[in-house]
């Protein structure tokens, strides 16, 4: 078996539909060769839900004939978010879930992730024995082996239903206005539902998803139209979930935007006890956080970015709460997986229980200026350039005079480099991050 994967990133398969692997054929054949090495010795049953992306029919159906020809029964959960199909996944005691989605991209994208039966995403090397099976011909169980497929009706009211009971009575909502950003995406049907069921007074934005508009200046990665409903309306909270739902980044009364850093410290504060002593974060978590934390009796641990890898080093460490600045929050204590719907009754029930608003639970937490840029890469980042990058990075560093951090890493999901550097002073932090990036730029047009 090889060591090195050739289609898994760091959350699954992605890319342009159309463009290989993202075509039917080939996700045909990788539902054939999941079935394969998730359900072993004898029939079993594999989950597949989806997003709301046009293109999530086509690998549906692609996805669902692969598996059958492996002999291998299928559920259909329809549009779910990601993290309520790690749930059903586990509660249905499936061998394994699929989930159709390139998360926050546009609709001109899409992926493949898996779930193990437990919920949970899969170790490097089952990722790879499924690579392996790729590569062998597509052979069909005999007739009467073949796999079988029927829909799950009530999908969504169970993942609602599960997302109420993580908080019970604690985050009763009655009396507060919410603005819910649904980024025309997987969690429209069941997002809006959760938070009045709970005694909110709910005003949905982005949620008509029509197959093409998924994340389309709406949602997590572009929280702004939020940001202007929730000072028209005079909301109490503004949620933006990404177009897989598993993503939080929220929007308070006074209209500034809350960020997955302040939302782990949030989350955090509310029971520091019930933590084991740290939290995970990232490379690119803001240095206020971390001393935030410090402050809570809380340590930070940085894992290499990405909620995969956040996750673990929750289980290598036995942690229970990590998350990214992009609105991953991982809570073990209530759910399997990262789940924007959860992040968000979590914040809800801290300002319930406090009194407090948003704001008000922030006021412990000052973040640093920190600015990130991209820098586009034609090609596989070139691992003979790392020293000179090490040189540029360390000189940045020490222009900040030990008060910031410089990070240079190639995206795990994206053809770029990201330059982040962040510090004190917002005006020397923006200048060093364009300075950093123009480098890193002339250094890769030079190869």
């Amino acid at each position: 078996m090889t060591s090195t994967r050739k289609y898994f990133g760091t959350d699954g398969i992605r890319g342009r539909v159309g463009k290989y692997p993202i075509t039917p054929d080939f996700v045909m054949k990788l539902g054939w060769a999941a079935g394969r090495v998730l359900v072993r010795g004898g029939k079993g049953s594999v989950l597949i839900g989806k997003d709301t992306r046009i293109s999530g029919y086509m690998f549906e159906s692609a996805l669902e004939a692969g598996l059958s020809a492996a002999g291998v029964d299928i559920l259909l959960l329809g549009p779910l978010p990601t993290p309520g199909i790690a749930y059903l996944t586990h509660s249905l005691r499936a061998d394994a879930g699929i989930v159709i989605s390139a998360s926050h991209n546009s609709y001109e994208d899409n992926g493949i992730k898996f779930f193990t039966g437990q919920g949970m995403k899969l170790a490097d090397e089952v990722e790879l024995a499924i690579e392996e099976e790729l590569e062998k011909p597509l052979t069909t169980v005999a007739p009467a082996l073949l796999g079988k497929a029927r829909r799950v009706d009530d999908a969504q009211r169970r993942y609602i239903e599960f997302c109420k009971s993580r908080v019970n009575a604690e985050a009763d909502c009655s009396g507060l206005r919410l603005v819910v950003d649904c980024a025309h995406g997987a969690a429209y049907q069941v997002a809006p539902l959760v938070f009045e069921e709970l005694g909110a007074q709910v005003q949905c934005i982005a949620a008509r998803p029509d197959g093409l508009n998924i994340n389309d200046g709406c949602g997590a990665t572009a929280p702004e139209g939020l940001r202007r409903k929730v000072l028209e309306s005079g909301a109490d909270l503004g949620i933006a979930l990404d177009g897989d739902g598993d993503r939080l980044i929220l929007v308070d009364a006074g209209g500034e935007i809350v960020d997955g850093d302040e939302i782990l410290y949030v989350i955090a504060s509310a029971d520091p006890s019930a933590l084991n002593g740290a939290v995970v974060g990232t490379q690119m978590s803001n240095l206020g956080l971390e001393r935030a934390l410090d402050r809570l009796g809380l340590g930070l641990h940085r894992a290499r970015v990405g909620d995969r890898y956040v996750m673990e080093m929750l289980q290598q460490k036995q942690l229970r709460l990590g998350g990214e600045g992009s609105g991953h929050v991982i809570n073990l204590n209530l759910a399997l997986t990262g789940d924007g719907v959860i992040s968000a009754l979590q914040v809800l029930r801290a300002m319930r229980s406090s009194g407090m608003n948003l704001r008000e639970l922030l006021a412990g937490m000052k973040k640093f200026p920190q600015k990130l840029v991209n820098v586009a890469l034609h090609r596989h980042f070139d691992v003979a350039l790392q020293s000179q990058v090490n040189a540029l990075v360390g000189e940045a560093a020490r222009r900040l005079g030990g008060h910031g951090r410089v990070l240079v890493r190639p995206s795990g999901t994206e053809p770029l480099l990201r330059v982040m550097v962040e510090g004190e002073d917002r005006g020397e932090v923006d200048r060093l991050a364009e300075e950093v990036a123009g480098e890193m730029s002339a250094l890769i047009g030079a190869r």
